[in-house]
């Protein structure tokens, strides 16, 4: 005869595996050093990379709503991609709507920066350095991952996008006050033709008068 605590071991097992699940989700998103403490540097003497970052990427697993942290200076650039014709080609193209360039904003030369990149698009996303007119990215500084659901985007990086900007009226556009349109005869939107020729040959009576 079973007893009452044996019973329970279900109960408790479905239990363990929920508060599993709910340790998961709290925990669900995370953030890939991209190369590990290699960082995302190209070696312009031997001409090659600090680290296989395909074999880095292989041992991976992304999701949506994690980022990658491009620990590198700004002798290096970092695009993101969609399009696997301009990884290919290690050239980023400012027109491609799929193509994204990350960087600091600064122009000098050795400067450390972290660049964090946020994964936002399920499947393939291709990143490459096209600096030294890509020579680094043909070179392995590029890698490829493919990006899963998990748990979908959170919040904070699942926003519409801002309304376009729209220039406010300057000092001299000055708007117009409204304009009142008189009703025609009867009230309605349109006048009948007795109308118009009732109020035509009352304007022309009136002009008699004051000639």
């Amino acid at each position: 005869m079973a007893t009452r605590s044996t019973s329970m071991t279900p109960y408790l097992t479905v239990f363990a595996l929920l508060i599993a699940a709910a340790s998961a989700a709290t925990t669900g998103y995370h953030n890939h050093t991209v190369g590990g403490t290699a960082g995302w540097f190209f070696n312009t003497t031997t001409k090659t990379p600090a680290a296989n970052y395909s074999s880095w990427a292989a041992t991976q697993t992304f999701n949506l709503g994690d980022y990658l942290i491009f620990n590198t200076n700004s002798n290096q650039t970092v695009i993101l991609t969609y399009n696997k014709t301009t990884y290919l080609n290690c050239t980023a193209d400012d027109s491609d709507n799929g193509t994204f360039i990350y960087s600091s904003g600064s122009g000098g030369f050795n400067e450390a920066l972290t660049i964090p990149v946020p994964l936002t698009v399920v499947g393939p996303n291709y990143f490459f350095s096209d600096a030294s007119d890509g020579v680094q990215c043909q070179r392995g500084l590029a890698f490829e991952i493919n990006v899963q659901r998990g748990l979908g985007l959170p919040p904070s990086l699942n926003q519409p996008p801002p309304p376009p900007y729209i220039e406010p009226p300057g000092p001299d556009t000055a708007q117009s006050p409204p304009i009142t349109v008189a009703q025609p005869p009867n009230s309605g939107a349109f006048a009948s033709r007795s109308d118009v020729a009732v109020y035509g040959f009352a304007a022309a009576l009136l002009l008699m008068q004051f000639r």
